[in-house]
């Protein structure tokens, strides 16, 4: 294999089962000055044989870079087999990571301009089947890669989708994790829902030590006395009283915001299910002695289907004894 890199940001790594493939051709000796020729490794396939190689992409410049990889057979360029390599290096203040790629895009994209290849951009979450009702919840992170400026981001989503937190600082090398999460009491369908993130810079008005990680999901818990007294004591009752943590102050940067997209697709719908049988017969059986029959249930629906099976008691009423739990695939 020969890798075409003009700006040698692409690397090809062989894993542990190509490596054993690989073979080094007889050293010969030269009579005359007693040298062995350099060695010449090249990988043996044998009929039914696959192996498997990483492509790594580490860009060096903040731009789109191309590169290929030919197949070499008795040193001639295999034309019929070329891989084209594409990847675009980035250089930005704050990315969002734990993200998928977009393959709906990437195929349309590439059925509109096939004599174009992108780079896969990578701002899709994709929450799959969620039942109503009940929330679905994905997790990702948003980083800040300056060394000096504090970030502040706040996402723009609606109901049903969810954001925690919603609003945020982000102090120079630091992370943190957002989960999104969905829940909607009616059937739906999202294919790339389009949520904005905007990011400023900030400057707070004490030194940026001085000044903690806030989000708006901090919170003070204290216990405070109220006018009620506990029955048979003399001091009054404690009451739990939850504080959400204040926005330090600060003031935005001018010409300083930033935008980031990020799209989400999910199914909402009932779950469904059916049974072959509403009345399980066993046969007879002697004591000490086990007998076994099977029913079928199908998932009608097309969302996964949760079920656990509980034992009823003699009253019909149903008795909080998990007894099997599982999830049926539609």
């Amino acid at each position: 294999l020969q890798l075409e890199d003009e700006h040698e940001a692409f690397f090809l790594k062989g894993r542990a089962s190509t490596l054993k493939r690989f073979y080094t051709e007889d050293v010969e000796e030269d009579s005359v000055e007693n040298e062995s020729k350099p060695k010449k490794p090249f990988l043996l396939l044998h009929r039914g044989q696959s192996t498997e190689f990483d492509v790594i992409f580490k860009p060096t410049l903040a731009q789109r870079l191309e590169g290929k990889i030919c197949v070499l057979v008795e040193d001639t360029c295999s034309n019929k087999t070329l891989i084209e390599l594409v990847g675009e290096g980035h250089k930005d203040e704050f990315t969002l990571d734990g993200l998928e790629e977009d393959t709906q895009e990437r195929n349309a994209k590439s059925s509109l301009n096939k004599d174009i290849i992108d780079a896969v951009r990578v701002n899709h979450i994709q929450l799959g089947d969620c039942p109503v009702g009940k929330p679905c919840h994905r997790t990702f992170s948003i980083t800040n890669h300056t060394h000096t400026n504090v970030l502040r981001f706040e996402w723009e989503a609606d109901t049903p989708f969810h954001f925690s937190p919603k609003v945020g600082h982000l102090h120079p090398g630091c992370a943190k994790d957002i989960t999104v999460t969905l829940k909607s009491d009616v059937p739906a369908t999202f294919r790339r829902h389009l949520v904005k993130c905007k990011v400023t810079k900030i400057n707070f008005e004490l030194p940026q030590k001085k000044v903690l990680d806030w989000d708006d999901q901090m919170c003070i818990v204290t216990w405070e006395d109220t006018t009620r007294k506990e029955p048979a004591a003399s001091w009054p009752a404690k009451e739990k009283v939850v504080k959400a943590v204040p926005e330090p102050p600060h003031t935005v940067v001018e010409e300083s915001s930033q935008e980031a997209e990020v799209y989400l697709s999910a199914l909402v719908a009932y779950t469904q299910f059916k049974l072959s049988t509403m009345v399980v017969q066993l046969k007879d059986t002697l004591p000490f002695q086990t007998r076994t029959t099977t029913f079928r249930m199908h998932n009608t629906g097309k969302v996964a289907l949760a079920y656990s099976w509980v034992e009823a008691a003699d009253s019909e009423a149903v008795v909080k004894k998990k007894l099997y739990s599982t999830t049926l695939m539609r």
